[in-house]
């Protein structure tokens, strides 16, 4: 038993001599080189990108907003639309009570056949007139013949004075009889003569059919439709049965054929930023969305210069803050997602160039 001990211990010392496994030399090799390459190529990285871009996540959709309003007051009798739908221009979107409309369209046919019948009156009061005149005319030729005929036995000593007064006072009154017949024909005249604004028409005539084409006009716009192509939006306010006063906004049309993003820029970004610049827009509510975009055009103020309260600086309690300035960026391409107004957008403008 003693002589196998040292045989066994002599056994175990060879296996605790034996070299261990390599099986991770490449582990350190890779630490030595691997992390300092990737620290070399980041900072290369940066330092190549510095000053490339500016960028910033205070910018958001925008897309034109139409506010509806009806031409007519009136009351809503029949409401079309709904929250968030679809429309097209030209739709339908609510109709206003078309009867006081349809009367005033029949008061003015009415009144075009009054004005008419007017037209016949004065033609025949004319034609009426010509024969005054030459009643007129005829009554002249005969007071002076008489009066010559009285003048000639006055000399003679064959008739009165009184007699030849009456002859004369005859004749004047011939005269004024032709010159009202005379003044009523050129009254009758002047009321059928047409104006220079309206030729060959007229005037009485001329206001009336002026009249039915408004009132024509305002039973048109009872129905109120979409001037453009579409979202509804605040549809809540188009209720039947409710009175809608002209001018008001009605319900929102959101058109979502033309969006862009309004990114507002620190002011110290703005040096290098020119129009034209190529943009990446990103999407808060899309990720892994990117648009590509250009600089439309770079706001004329910032933002706090068109505030309700602008900031008064002259008061002495003055801190510096850095500004912002809208920038419109036009975004290139069809989005694969419905763009919202007012969705938060993240902008990248490469200013290289």
């Amino acid at each position: 038993m003693a002589d196998a001990d040292p045989r066994i211990d002599t056994a175990d010392a060879r296996v605790a001599d034996a070299p261990a496994p390599t099986k991770r030399r490449w582990l350190r090799p890779l630490l030595m080189f691997g992390i300092p390459l990737i620290v070399i190529g980041v900072v290369a990285y940066l330092w190549a990108t510095s000053g490339r871009f500016v960028s910033t996540d205070n910018a958001y959709v925008q897309q034109d907003k139409v506010s509806v309003a009806s031409d007519v007051a009136g009351r809503i009798v029949a409401v079309n639309v709904r929250e968030n739908q679809l429309v097209k221009a030209g739709d339908l979107l609510f109709r206003i009570d078309p009867d006081p409309y349809r009367i005033a369209v029949e008061q003015a046919n009415a009144q075009i056949a009054g004005a008419q019948v007017s037209l016949q009156t004065l033609r025949a009061t004319y034609a009426g007139t010509s024969a005054d005149i030459a009643a007129a005319t005829d009554q002249i030729a005969a007071a002076q013949e008489d009066y010559q005929r009285q003048s000639e036995l006055m000399k003679r000593g064959f008739t009165t004075r009184a007699r030849l007064e009456q002859s004369q006072h005859g004749l004047e009154q011939a005269r004024a009889t032709y010159q009202n017949a005379v003044a009523d024909a050129n009254e009758a005249r002047a009321r059928l003569a047409t104006g220079a604004a309206v030729p060959g028409e007229n005037p009485q005539i001329a206001a009336a059919r002026v009249a039915r084409a408004k009132a024509q006009l305002d039973l048109s716009r009872t129905e109120v439709r979409a001037p453009v192509s579409g979202q509804i939006s605040q549809a809540d306010r188009l209720q039947v049965g409710q009175m809608m006063v002209t001018g008001l906004p009605a319900v929102t049309i959101v058109a979502d054929a033309r969006s862009w993003v309004e990114a507002n820029f620190k002011e110290t970004d703005l040096a290098r930023m020119r129009v034209g610049q190529p943009a990446e827009v990103s999407f808060d509510a899309y990720p892994g969305l990117h648009l590509r975009g250009h600089v439309q055009s770079i706001g004329a103020g910032t933002g706090s210069e068109f505030s309700v309260l602008p900031a008064q600086n002259a008061n002495g309690n003055w801190v510096k803050v850095t500004q912002r300035v809208p920038v419109r960026i036009a975004i290139d391409e069809k989005s694969p997602r419905q763009l919202i107004a007012g969705l938060s957008a993240d902008v990248r403008v490469d200013v290289r160039n």
